[in-house]
C-alpha cells in the first residue's frame, strides 16, 4: 500500500509493558503450556463476562473452536449444517473440517443474519439430514438468542453460534458460542478463540479435544488434536482484559466520530446499535444496492482502503461451489451493497472526514 493511504484496519494489542508482569509470572512458575495458571485465569475471566454457569474453553483459533465444538456435539457424519452463505469462509471451513456438510441458506435483509423462522420453514425441503444450525453474529451484532433457544427446543437440532467478531456484545452462554481473539478483533491475543457455554460437559469435551483427548493421563480417551493456547498467549489475553474497559471507551469514541460524520449521508447506513450499544473492530456499512464497487473505486482513488469482509458469500468461493444451497437473493444484494470502512481504536477525526468525503464522491452516494 502506498505511503499516505489510510488502511482499513490498524490492530493494536497490549504493549510490552502491559504484558511484562504476566511474563514474570511465567518465569517464576516455569509453566509454559498445557493449561497453566495464566490460561486458567484467562478462561475464568472470559467466562465471568457471561451468564451464570458459563464455562469457557480456549482454543488456538476460533475456526478450530467451531470445528472441535461441532465434533464434540457428536453429530451424524456427513449430515447437513444449516448456515448462512453471508459469512466469513471460516464458518464453512469449520463445518467441512468437522466431517459435516454446509447447507447455505439466505439471511434476513435487515439483520444480515439467519432467521430461525426461515430456517424452520426450509427444513422440510432440505436435501438431506439436517443435524445442526450454525448462525453467525453479523460483523459483531448479536442475533436473537431467545429465538434460537426456542428453535432448538422446538426442532431438537443443535445450535452453535459463530460470534467471532462479537466479543463486546456476546453475553449469553445458554447458546454455545464461539468468539475469536484474533489480532484483528477488539480484544486480540494475536491468535486464539474460545467456546463459552453453560453446558459444562460440552466445554470439557472440547477441552480434552484440544489436547489429544487426554484427561489427567497420557491415554487418549477420545479423538483429538493439539489446539491449546500457551501461557504466553494467555499473558497477552490477560493484559488485554486489564485494558478492556478503557479500550472499549476509546473504540466507542472512534465510532461516535464516524456516526456523526455520516449523519448527513443517509444513503450510507451503519449496523443498528454499532457504536452506541455495542462495538467491534470493523465498521461495516450498507450502501444503495449495487453501489459497493463504485464506492470502493472512489475510496481507493482517494487513498482510502476498504474491504469486502465477506466477499460475495461463501457459495461464490471455489472451495464451496459444490455444497447445497437455497436461492440466495438477499446474500447477492448484500454482496453488492455492503463494504467495510477504515476503523481503529485510534482513528483520527480527520481520517473519518477523509473517508466520508471519498464516499460522497462515489456515484449513487448522497
Amino acid at each position: 500500500m502506498a505511503p499516505g493511504n489510510l488502511p482499513v484496519a490498524r490492530p493494536r494489542l497490549p504493549s510490552a509493558d502491559d504484558i511484562l508482569p504476566y511474563l514474570r509470572r511465567i518465569d517464576e512458575a516455569r509453566w509454559y503450556s498445557n493449561f497453566g495458571p495464566l490460561l486458567t485465569e484467562l478462561e475464568l475471566r472470559l467466562a465471568s463476562r457471561f451468564t451464570d454457569g458459563a464455562v469457557a474453553a480456549t482454543v488456538v483459533n476460533a475456526t478450530q473452536a467451531l470445528t472441535l465444538t461441532l465434533q464434540a456435539m457428536d453429530l451424524p457424519a456427513g449430515s447437513l449444517v444449516a448456515t448462512p452463505s453471508w459469512t466469513f469462509v471460516a464458518t464453512a471451513h469449520a463445518i467441512a473440517q468437522a466431517g459435516l456438510v454446509p447447507w447455505f441458506l439466505d439471511v434476513d435483509h435487515a439483520s444480515q443474519m439467519l432467521d430461525p423462522a426461515l430456517v424452520r420453514d426450509r427444513l422440510a425441503s432440505a436435501p438431506g439430514q439436517v443435524s445442526a444450525v450454525l448462525p453467525v453474529a453479523a460483523h459483531g451484532a448479536m442475533p436473537d438468542v431467545e429465538a434460537w433457544l426456542a428453535f432448538r427446543d422446538e426442532t431438537g437440532l443443535a445450535v452453535l453460534l459463530d460470534a467471532a467478531a462479537a466479543f463486546d456484545a456476546a453475553r449469553d452462554a445458554r447458546l454455545p458460542t464461539v468468539v475469536s481473539l484474533h489480532a484483528t478483533k477488539v480484544l486480540g491475543l494475536g491468535e486464539g478463540g474460545f467456546l463459552v457455554t453453560d453446558d459444562a460437559a460440552l466445554a470439557f469435551r472440547v477441552r480434552r479435544m484440544t489436547t489429544y483427548g487426554f484427561n489427567g493421563t497420557r491415554e487418549a480417551q477420545i479423538a483429538g488434536t493439539n489446539a491449546k493456547l500457551s501461557e504466553y498467549t494467555a499473558a497477552v489475553g490477560l493484559a488485554a482484559l486489564d485494558k478492556w474497559p478503557a479500550d472499549r471507551l476509546r473504540f466507542f469514541l472512534a465510532a461516535q466520530h464516524t456516526r456523526i460524520a455520516l449523519a448527513m449521508t443517509p444513503s450510507v447506513v451503519l449496523q443498528p446499535g454499532w457504536g452506541s450499544d455495542w462495538i467491534t473492530s470493523v465498521c461495516v456499512v450498507r450502501l444503495p444496492e449495487g453501489a459497493a464497487q463504485a464506492a470502493t473505486e472512489s475510496l481507493m482513488a482517494h487513498g482510502v482502503e476498504t474491504r469486502r469482509w465477506w466477499g460475495h458469500g461463501c457459495h461464490r468461493d471455489a472451495a464451496f461451489a459444490g455444497y447445497p444451497r437455497t436461492d440466495l437473493p438477499v446474500t447477492e444484494q448484500l454482496a453488492c451493497s455492503v463494504i467495510g470502512l477504515p476503523f481503529a481504536i485510534d482513528l483520527a477525526r480527520e481520517d473519518v472526514d477523509r473517508v466520508v468525503q471519498a464516499l460522497r464522491a462515489a456515484p449513487g452516494i448522497a
